[in-house]
């Protein structure tokens, strides 16, 4: 029993020991521990007021996208609206020198009007699905071109200078 008591006595001893060094310990560092807490307080403040600074800034700048996108798509909308519209006046002028071809030209068959039209029509969508502008501007040359080569031909047939009863030149670029 003794040797229980001696032994219990050097835990206890011991377990106080360990407890003053622990104490002690603090004790002597409680000014540094202070300061670390603070500074993490302090890192944890400024950290949370960056992120909030950072996060004003991202709403703010996808505001700015949003109103620049909303404007982008307006004006986009707006163009191609406009494109529809110059799309479908090519259309019926297309559709207007079709008429006139067979008014001018009233024994002229009438698959021979619409082989005319229907290359000016293609002359026109080749035109308008043109990515490259420099692509688009030379179809709309060839448009140009084929559609005023078509109301001379009908001048000149109406006005009875024409040699051939049919449209030669707008046949010819046709061909081409």
């Amino acid at each position: 029993m003794m040797l229980l008591k001696s032994w219990l006595s050097t835990l206890v001893g011991l377990f106080h020991s360990i407890k003053d060094e622990n104490l002690q310990w603090q004790n002597q560092n409680q000014a540094q521990q202070t300061k670390l807490k603070h500074a993490q307080i302090l890192a944890e403040q400024t950290l949370a007021a960056k992120l909030k600074k950072q996060s004003v800034q991202l709403e703010h700048e996808i505001s700015l996208l949003k109103i620049r996108h909303d404007a982008e798509l307006s004006m986009f909308k707006t163009k191609c609206n406009q494109d529809i519209k110059d799309y479908e006046q090519y259309l019926n002028a297309l559709d207007r020198l079709k008429k006139s071809i067979q008014s001018s030209y009233t024994h002229l068959p009438e698959a021979v009007a619409f082989t005319i039209h229907h290359h000016a029509k293609y002359l026109l969508n080749k035109m308008w699905e043109a990515n490259d502008m420099e692509q688009k501007m030379k179809y709309e040359m060839q448009l140009i071109t084929f559609m005023a080569t078509v109301h001379e031909d009908a001048k000149l047939h109406l006005e009875g200078t024409a040699t051939k009863p049919l449209p030669e030149n707008t046949l010819k670029l046709i061909q081409q």
